[in-house]
């Protein structure tokens, strides 16, 4: 028998409302499952921080969490198919292509996934990337990778999608323990918005709540690193693929604007807010990748934590706790791996159980596996 499947009418209690909470709770609603998802605050969701990049290659990506990757990618035209027919709403899909900038050839062609991608000279550089800056000779084009806009586009047709499936919401709600008796799941105890306790029973649930995950299931080995980000306003369509460099990423929306990401902060922990010193490593990004890019007018700035694991790779199915499912620790793909979470974790917890693939990677992603 499956450990996470639910019992009679009580629902899948998702914990966690942000990108993988809602792809997991559409999945489940799909397979006609009662699904309630408890949300503390959506706004520090990673959902709505990431810069959506579909990139497996252009991350330089190697091994199982390559392998997923690619999974994901392939399946993500489709899923985004699925939450658009259920929802109405466009997703913000677009298949550009990435290009990684280089130095050096010699440094383009020892890149992990060189193999995958299109190697560019100077003159390919500049044909692909109106505008480079002159410190990059050589380059990668992943025609394969590209963005989705998660932050206007994709959580809200999630949502909606989520809704008209009949998927239950409590916003407001912060989970503070799981009930268990005799290592299995039997409720959570949560605060409401109006800031009374209560228990929820439930014998299933999937633990999706980001960074603050192991603050529930302290074994968990999952770290917050937290990330600063920007945005520009450009003129439409002056940049046509991401530009994936070393430690700053542009991704250009179809509307001109453009995400610029991000720092990475481990030492910051929990530490909230933009600090002058991020922001600075954010603008030299800018100057060095598209110097005309630094004179455009800033939009917005934010700041969110990635959920980080030894080995960077998410932990996906089964946990110490009969009942209790995990999606968790995507690090810095969360957008990318959510088409194949939803689909692993929705088989998880269905009653046919999981085929060979999905058994295999479940395996690859358990939670001990340190």
């Amino acid at each position: 028998m499956n450990p996470g499947r639910a019992h009679g009418a009580q629902p899948v209690l998702i914990l966690g409302g942000g990108l993988m909470g809602l792809a997991i709770a559409h999945q489940l609603a799909r397979r006609g499952q009662a699904v309630t998802v408890l949300s503390r605050r959506r706004s520090e969701a990673a959902g709505f921080v990431a810069a959506g990049m579909l990139a497996p290659h252009a991350e330089g990506l190697s091994g199982e969490l390559l392998a997923l990757g690619q999974a994901s990618l392939e399946r993500t035209p489709g899923w985004v198919a699925q939450i658009e027919a259920d929802s109405g709403l466009k997703c913000g899909l677009r298949p550009c292509g990435i290009v990684v900038p280089f130095a050096s050839a010699a440094e383009r062609d020892v890149y992990p996934t060189a193999a995958w991608g299109e190697a560019l000279d100077r003159q390919g550089l500049e044909q692909e990337l109106h505008g480079i800056g002159p410190g990059w000779q050589a380059g990668l084009l992943f025609r394969q990778d590209g963005q989705i806009d998660n932050r206007r586009q994709l959580m809200r047709a999630l949502e909606r999608a989520c809704v008209e499936l009949g998927v239950g919401f409590q916003e407001g709600v912060e989970v503070l323990e799981l009930l268990q008796e005799n290592a299995q799941l039997t409720g959570v105890r949560v605060r409401d918005a109006a800031a009374e306790l209560h228990n929820l029973e439930t014998r299933a649930a999937v633990l999706c709540c980001g960074a603050w995950s192991a603050q529930l299931m302290p074994q968990l080995p999952i770290f917050p690193v937290k990330g600063q980000m920007l945005s520009l306003q450009g003129p439409r369509d002056a940049l046509q693929r991401v530009i994936f460099g070393p430690g700053t990423y542009l991704v250009p929306r179809e509307d001109g604007l453009l995400v610029v990401g991000a720092t990475s902060e481990r030492e910051a922990v929990f530490t909230e807010g933009l600090t002058p010193f991020g922001q600075r490593q954010l603008q030299a990004g800018i100057e060095a990748l598209l110097p005309e890019a630094s004179q455009w007018p800033p939009m917005e700035r934010w700041w969110g934590f990635r959920p980080c694991t030894p080995d960077e790779g998410p932990l996906l199915g089964g946990s110490p706790l009969a009942g209790l499912a995990l999606a968790a620790g995507h690090h810095r793909n969360g957008v990318l791996l959510a088409a194949i979470t939803a689909e692993l974790l929705g088989a998880y917890l269905d009653p046919g159980g999981v085929n060979a693939e999905q058994h295999s990677l479940l395996e690859l992603f358990r939670w001990d596996r340190f």
